[in-house]
């Protein structure tokens, strides 16, 4: 037995929140979470983490999950981390700049010295939640909308969806993101949710479809149970159990 210890990090919006999982998916302390802080240039973002490891048992090698386009461990775009004070505010061009092409998988592997891999936060959670059988989807839902696509357990490239547009000129982050959950209540935005899931389908064809995130909770008994028996509600802390299998992927 390697006897693996996994810091996972799980970077939102909102917050940051990390532990430290066995090899069989049990976190071996309290996940510890703190705000996502803003502005927020991507030294800030391998502070914060060194930090909230500071404060767990030690591991032997780090899973981080962030929103955006992420390849190898590199930044290509994130949504929120370029603006001034969160999402929806205003993006300032020298975060833009900072954060272009950043190697996170690299800065983070060097400030705890340990292996390290980064990759997008529903492909973290999507790594807890899957059987490895079909064509398996996951959508996260929280400040905005996160998602990945796995095909017999093999994860497939990429595509950000949350940046796609729905209707109006808004984006998928959007038209279902905290805010208009907010902003409509709970059952208009769930809703709104299963419109957005009826097309999605109509796309990807999955076999099975997960909803995870903080707000997939929030979803109503009603408009759940329109949505077909195609669809599984994750736990909230697929983001943190799923660094074990992300290095499977």
């Amino acid at each position: 037995m390697s006897h693996e210890m996994t810091l996972a990090i799980d970077c939102g919006g909102g917050g940051i929140k990390g532990s430290v999982v066995d090899e069989k998916g049990t976190m071996v302390a309290p996940a510890r979470r703190v705000p996502t802080p803003y502005p927020l240039p991507p030294g800030l973002l391998v502070r914060t983490v060194c930090d909230l490891a500071a404060g767990l048992p030690r591991a032997t090698r780090v899973t981080m999950g962030m929103p955006g386009m992420i390849r190898h461990g590199v930044v290509v775009a994130t949504p929120h981390y370029i603006t001034k004070d969160g999402p929806r505010s205003r993006v300032l061009p020298e975060l833009v700049e900072q954060w272009d092409h950043f190697d996170m998988g690299r800065a983070i592997a060097a400030a705890l010295s340990l292996p390290t891999k980064v990759l997008n936060d529903a492909e973290v959670a999507g790594a807890g939640a899957v059987t490895g059988r079909g064509l398996e989807m996951i959508i996260t839902l929280g400040t905005g909308l996160g998602n990945a696509v796995f095909d017999g357990g093999v994860l497939a490239p990429h595509v950000e969806v949350s940046q796609g547009f729905v209707r109006w000129g808004l984006t998928y982050d959007d038209y279902i993101g905290e805010h208009e959950r907010l902003r409509l209540g709970d059952t208009h935005w769930s809703r709104r949710v299963r419109r957005v899931v009826d097309g999605l389908r109509a796309m990807y064809m999955w076999d099975r479809l997960y909803m995870g995130g903080g707000n997939s909770k929030r979803i109503t008994a009603a408009n759940r149970a329109k949505m077909g028996d195609d669809i599984i509600i994750v736990p909230n802390d697929a983001g943190i159990i799923g660094g074990v299998r992300a290095w499977e992927l």
